[in-house]
């Protein structure tokens, strides 16, 4: 399924041109448009999900397969010293486009880090309630 007024869903079925990467039947991996750094690109499904959350399981599952292929060959064509693999769920997660899509970041020593947060400190009896909440919402 795909959703006509999504710019991805057109992108990734061919609809808009790109700079491909790679294609198959189920994803296309585009460059970004706006990259982080060089080499940035995007997996994305042929069909529309808006989010993990929506994602068929035979295609998240795919996914990351995908993503650990293109890092490689990112390494090894681009010299890169590392690899971001980040995908977002939600406007507050920092999702602009709400069609799924993992995001493949080349990393370059000495580049300023993009995928980092300040570390909190925990709080045992907060932290045991939020185990018990997440153990009682996946069954």
């Amino acid at each position: 399924m795909r959703d006509d007024n999504c710019i991805f869903c057109k992108i990734a079925n061919g609809d808009i041109p790109s700079d491909t990467i790679y294609e198959d039947e189920e994803f296309r991996v585009i460059l970004d448009l706006s990259p982080a750094s060089k080499g940035h690109a995007l997996i994305l499904p042929k069909t529309h999900a808006a989010n993990l959350f929506e994602l068929d399981d035979e295609i998240c599952a795919k996914v990351l397969i995908l993503a650990k292929k293109i890092g490689k060959a990112m390494q090894t064509a681009l010299c890169c010293d590392g690899i971001n693999i980040v995908q977002n769920n939600g406007e507050a997660a920092g999702q602009t486009v709400m069609h799924f899509h993992v995001h493949i970041i080349p990393r370059y020593n000495g580049e300023k880090q993009i995928v980092a947060w300040e570390p909190k400190q925990s709080i045992p009896e907060e932290q045991r309630e939020i185990v018990e909440k997440i153990k009682t919402a996946l069954i």
